[in-house]
């Protein structure tokens, strides 16, 4: 099934995100973890691409065993930074063959010494290439809070817009931690003109750790009432977890009550993490 009629047929969906293992001996971990999360009957499932392609292999696995094996709508990664048109046009083929019916289209990094060889510089050139071949439900990624390269808001929005005129069916938001900022961000893209359906990010944090990294890489903004959470509890892993728990269920049921019909949930890998997510919002979801 594709996303966007799963999106747009429930009053709200949920769905969880998987990273493949980067490694062969750490596959059947990341596999019972996704085995795990399958079992809450998420609306979807995302499984991400390795920066350059580095996890293709185990990204498609991954995603073709979900909807084969455990029956769940998968949507797969895919980044052309490092990727050859005649290489992304075989790629494409396999999966179309494997029943993937579902692309989350993004430029991805570089990883550090590496150079491109710069088929594909931007997310657009993707976008328009998967539109072409056909048959597929396309994602892009939107940052309520502006992508960290673009030199202004405006900027940023401009360059969505063009994203999704080549060909997008709906985006997916970088994770936030003050739902006015997507509020905001919602009112900016459709006076722009932008009207696909926004699947909302949220990731529950369990460790003082964890936020340090997401924020010295995203350089996403956290409310004062998030930071005194971490610096109340960071020191504690157990007390932080459910803290973390309580404040994404609080932020989703926001989003819910608000008119954010779908959201993601960056779980980490982490079962526990996803099922008690699941749990909170048993009677909203049923």
């Amino acid at each position: 099934m594709k996303v966007i009629d799963i999106i747009r047929s429930k009053p709200y969906s949920l769905s969880f995100e998987i990273f493949p293992p980067k490694s062969s001996d750490r596959f059947e971990s990341v596999w019972q973890a996704a085995e795990k999360i399958a079992a809450l009957d998420p609306s979807f499932m995302s499984v991400t691409y390795g920066a350059a392609g580095g996890t293709k292999e185990f990204t498609k696995d991954i995603a073709v065993s979900l909807q084969e094996r455990l029956h769940v709508t998968a949507l797969e990664h895919l980044t052309c930074v490092n990727a050859t048109r005649a290489g992304m046009h075989e790629y494409l083929c396999g999966l179309r063959d494997a029943g993937i019916e579902n692309i989350m289209a993004l430029r991805g990094d570089m990883p550090e010494g590496m150079e491109s060889p710069a088929e594909y510089r931007h997310a657009d050139e993707l976008i328009s290439e998967i539109r072409a071949f056909g048959g597929f439900c396309i994602g892009g990624a939107a940052y309520p809070e502006g992508h960290p390269q673009a030199p202004d808001a405006q900027t940023d929005i401009r360059y969505l817009k063009q994203k999704v005129d080549c060909g997008l069916d709906f985006l997916t938001t970088q994770m936030f931690f003050d739902n006015n900022i997507l509020y905001n961000f919602m009112y900016r893209i459709r006076e722009a003109g932008i009207s696909v359906p926004v699947v909302a990010g949220i990731m529950p944090v369990t460790s003082a750790k964890q936020i340090k990294r997401i924020c010295a890489i995203s350089g996403t903004a956290l409310p004062q009432r998030f930071v005194r959470i971490v610096d109340t509890f960071g020191s504690d892993p157990t007390a932080m977890t459910q803290a973390g728990i309580a404040f994404a269920t609080e932020q989703i049921i926001d989003l819910y009550a608000n008119g954010i019909r779908a959201v993601h949930v960056y779980s980490m890998n982490n079962p526990q993490v996803a099922r008690k997510i699941k749990e909170n919002l048993a009677e909203i979801l049923k």
